[in-house]
């Protein structure tokens, strides 16, 4: 199980208890009166290496060329945010960044200098530049396998976003390190999702949907038919993928889960993930998984690599600094109980185990 995977998709449909009957596709031929078990609309497009959908409420005005405005604009955010197209901007500025001062788009310069923020909160524990890290563990193209020593050190010090220059007046991005690379994999749909909910706020006037994101990325606008709490969402166990750890209500706030169940390599009788610690240049294991509730959906795919790197106390200690946030983390083993940070029952229920 990786991130894209982490949310039950059926509870996406099934939101706010036996409120909500079946999800009507919108390339489908729906009546004009709305049969009795259909309360939402969902429409899919992949991109991102993943699934993106959005939930409307049954009846809303020109919903599917709504759908279709949402899916452009993240089609058109992967061409400009995307490590695996030598076209996208993002690999323009890691192919020209070592070498000069590049111009950036406004609001990619605003997401980076987000990320630039993060990793000065988290001390480094989310780092956008840790593409090389990324790299040498096999976790951009293949093959996985676990660095030498030599390379994983060379790796490091090609890592971190102390060695990114951000001029703000003139909106230009620098790196002082040949080879260091910027991988948004961490906080690209996040961002996507953010973007898309501006949209059909701005252009459409939309009040209520849901969005996600490969099911781990997700953002709420205003709440669910029948419901004035919000969009309901459960949460899968990391260690059980047929259960439920819990549900959460957002109500245009957004979710973000970090794990690494399926997305690892074997090494000396070790499972080790995908979720790199740019400090020590190892996979990161001391939680199953991180899930956090935060005002943008970029900022809580960002926060849930961070807390998943940092654990149970670090993250504690920033959600005290940070009110806004808050987070359910499930530390590694068996019978773990799932730690709730910053959030009250009306936000969340956990089940028991």
């Amino acid at each position: 199980m990786d991130r894209r995977d982490f949310l039950h998709p059926g509870h996406l449909v099934s939101a706010a208890g036996n409120l909500l009957g079946a999800a009507a596709a919108l390339d489908a031929e729906v009546p004009f009166e709305q049969p009795e078990n259909i309360a939402l609309l969902r429409a899919a497009r992949r991109a991102m290496a993943t699934t993106f959908e959005i939930f409307l409420p049954y009846g809303t005005p020109e919903a599917r060329a709504l759908a279709e405005s949402a899916f452009d604009e993240i089609d058109r955010l992967e061409q400009q945010l995307t490590v695996y197209r030598d076209t996208s901007e993002v690999s323009r500025l890691n192919r020209l960044a070592p070498q000069v001062a590049v111009p950036v788009e406004e609001k990619l310069f605003d997401l980076l200098t987000l990320a630039a923020q993060i990793t000065e909160e988290t001390g480094g524990a989310y780092d956008i530049a840790a593409g090389a890290l990324v790299k040498a563990w096999g976790f951009y193209k293949g093959p996985r396998r676990v660095p030498a020593t030599e390379e994983l050190a060379e790796a490091l010090s090609r890592t971190g976003m102390r060695q990114v220059v951000l001029d703000h007046p003139a909106r230009t991005v620098r790196f002082l390190r040949q080879g260091l690379e910027i991988n948004l994999g961490s906080i690209g749909k996040g961002y996507a999702l953010d973007r898309v909910a501006s949209l059909l706020r701005a252009d459409w006037n939309l009040n209520s949907a849901l969005l996600h994101g490969g099911h781990s990325s997700v953002y709420a606008i205003g709440s669910e038919p029948g419901s004035e709490c919000g969009w309901t969402v459960g949460i899968r166990h990391p260690g059980k993928t047929d259960c439920r750890l819990g549900v959460v209500r957002l109500r245009d706030r957004a979710l973000g889960t970090s794990a690494a169940t399926f997305q690892h390599l074997e090494y000396n009788g070790r499972k080790l993930g995908h979720i790199l610690d740019p400090r020590s240049g190892w996979p990161a294991d001391e939680l199953a998984s991180a899930t956090v509730l935060a005002p943008s959906a970029a900022l809580a795919d960002a926060l849930s690599t961070a807390f998943f790197i940092m654990g149970v106390d670090a993250a504690r200690a920033y959600c005290l600094l940070h009110p806004e946030i808050g987070a359910v983390l499930v530390p590694q083993g068996e019978c773990a109980a799932p730690v709730i940070i910053g959030l009250s029952p009306d936000d969340v229920t956990v089940y028991d185990a």
